[in-house]
């Protein structure tokens, strides 16, 4: 096997990897002062819809965590940005919360529940039997389907709470129709994300905490991969998959030296 090429941009998944629960992770300030005072092109990823960039941003800042707002990608930002590329200017149904109508709105798309291009399902703590109805009906009416990611779950301080795959799984069942999930592990995240930095997938490297979505999203589109054992992946599941991260490391703190 070839080796790789020097990293020279990160991708990184925000919950598991750089905070918990709202708490940052030891590591995680060091490492993105590392990536800020390096030059180094990086993105902070997260499936999760529901938050603008300037609200992810400050978030993080409250954490102690300085990210600028253009180093933030979510899977609403990637969802606008292949519904822009597909079919500008359309129109979609939306159920989802201000970061996902927002980015939807930044691209030039018009909201609207009369005869809509697409149906757009993201992350929001109020799925209503309305609006489930209504996306339904529009689906069945043509409108193409479309989902933020396909994660089944979040979490909460409570436990976990149903997510954008469980309640397109519910949306599908009463259609037959299957939605075009855009966010992890789907690489056209990442390869968005690279090139919104000017980055290359041969000298760029992905770091997750889950193995189904962050690396084999950052293997999909060739990156190296990173993963964290502070989330979701316990490390007697790693043998369970078919695909291996490039390199599994405790946590954040373990790279701060590769930057």
């Amino acid at each position: 096997m070839p080796m790789r090429k020097p990293i020279k941009s990160w991708l990184t998944d925000m919950d598991g990897v750089l905070i918990h629960e709202g708490v940052p992770i030891p590591g995680a300030e060091e490492f993105i002062r590392r990536l800020r005072d390096s030059g180094m092109p990086f993105l902070v990823l997260t499936n999760n819809s529901i938050y603008t960039r300037r609200d992810l941003q400050a978030r993080l800042a409250r954490m102690g965590l300085e990210v600028p707002v253009d180093a933030i990608w979510t899977s609403a930002l990637a969802t606008a940005q292949f519904l822009h590329d597909q079919r500008p200017g359309g129109s979609a149904f939306v159920i989802g919360e201000a970061g996902l109508t927002t980015a939807l709105h930044d691209v030039g798309y018009v909201l609207s529940d009369a005869s809509p291009d697409y149906v757009v399902l993201g992350e929001t703590r109020t799925y209503s039997f309305e609006s489930l109805t209504k996306a339904i009906r529009l689906i069945n009416g043509g409108a193409r389907f479309i989902a933020t990611n396909p994660d089944h779950t979040g979490p909460s301080a409570e436990g976990a709470l149903p997510a954008t795959g469980s309640v397109a799984a519910l949306i599908t069942k009463a259609t037959g129709r299957d939605p075009y999930f855009v966010g992890k592990p789907n690489p056209l995240m990442m390869r968005t994300g690279l090139n919104l930095i000017g980055a290359h997938s041969e000298t760029s490297a992905m770091v997750g905490d889950r193995m189904d979505t962050d690396v084999l999203a950052g293997l999909e589109a060739g990156m190296e991969t990173f993963l964290v054992l502070t989330g979701l992946t316990e490390p007697g599941e790693i043998d369970r998959f078919p695909f291996r991260p490039s390199v599994v490391v405790d946590s954040i703190a373990d790279l701060v030296d590769r930057i």
